[in-house]
C-alpha cells in the first residue's frame, strides 16, 4: 500500500476549493509540489521508509497547510498512519469525529498540560489502559501558531481526550519561524518527543533526521540564517 501524505492531500483539496491564491513569503520561488522546498533543494528522495506503532492526526488551522515552513507535513511524510483535517470551530469534519471514535485507536491530545484539567492529563501514552490492551496511540496535533492552537484546544470535539504534554530539555532549533515563547517547539519537534515517550524510537530518529534535512535544505537559500 503506497504511503499517502494526508497534509499534501488536504492542501490539494483546499487549493481546488479556494477562490483566492494564498501567497506566503517567497511565493515566487519555484517549489517542489510535495515538500514545498525550492526545486533544486527538494528533499523528497530523502524521505525515510519505516514502520511505526504510532498514528498522527494533524488538525490544521486555516492556511497552515499551504505554508512552506509548516512541519506537520514532515510527520505525514515519515509516519504512514497519518491524517490531516482543516479545523472548523462550528462544524468539525465528520471524518475527524469518526477517526476519534475509531475503536482501533486510542486518541491522545498533545498540548501543554497547564491548560487542561488535572484529571485529563497523562504523563505517558503507555499508562492508558486502551494502549496496554493493544490499541494504536493516535496523537492529535493542533497545527498552527500558539494563538491558533489555543483556540483549537477549546473545541468540544477534543473535550474528553486525555492530554499529553512534553517537557523539552532544550529550546527549539527551528529557525524558520519565530515562536511566541523560547520554550515552544515546532510541530515536528513535538512529534519527535511524543514518539520517544511512546518508545517508538526508530520513528523518532527517522523524523528527527528528516526534520534536519528539511531545515538544511530550506536554510540553504536564506543568507541570514545558519543551521544549528
Amino acid at each position: 500500500m503506497p504511503h499517502i501524505n494526508s497534509v499534501h492531500i488536504l492542501r490539494k483539496q483546499q487549493l481546488a476549493l479556494s477562490t483566492k491564491e494564498f501567497r506566503a513569503r517567497g511565493y515566487k520561488v519555484k517549489r517542489c509540489d510535495k515538500c514545498l522546498i525550492p526545486e533544486k533543494k527538494c528533499i523528497c528522495a530523502q524521505r525515510p521508509s519505516i514502520k511505526s506503532r504510532s498514528a498522527f492526526c494533524l488538525v490544521m488551522y486555516k492556511n497552515e497547510y499551504y505554508k512552506p515552513t509548516n512541519t506537520g507535513k514532515l510527520i505525514a511524510d515519515v509516519l504512514a498512519d497519518n491524517y490531516a483535517f482543516r479545523w472548523d470551530r462550528v462544524a468539525p469534519e465528520p471524518a475527524l469525529i469518526a477517526l476519534l471514535n475509531n475503536p482501533k485507536y486510542a486518541p491522545i491530545l498533545v498540548f501543554p498540560q497547564q491548560y487542561a484539567a488535572a484529571d485529563r492529563c497523562i504523563d505517558s501514552p503507555k499508562e492508558l489502559v486502551a494502549i496496554q490492551q493493544g490499541k494504536i496511540p493516535l496523537f492529535v496535533m493542533l497545527d498552527g501558531t500558539w494563538r491558533e492552537a489555543s483556540k483549537m484546544f477549546k473545541s468540544p470535539s477534543f473535550a474528553t481526550l486525555p492530554v499529553l504534554g512534553i517537557q523539552p530539555d532544550k529550546a527549539s532549533s527551528y529557525q524558520l519561524r519565530e515562536a511566541a515563547h523560547s520554550h515552544q517547539l515546532c510541530t515536528a519537534e513535538v512529534a519527535i518527543e511524543v514518539l520517544k515517550m511512546a518508545d517508538d524510537n526508530i520513528a523518532a530518529e527517522a523524523l528527527k533526521e528528516y526534520f534536519h534535512q528539511f531545515k538544511k535544505a530550506y536554510i540553504a537559500g536564506k543568507a541570514h540564517l545558519t543551521l544549528i
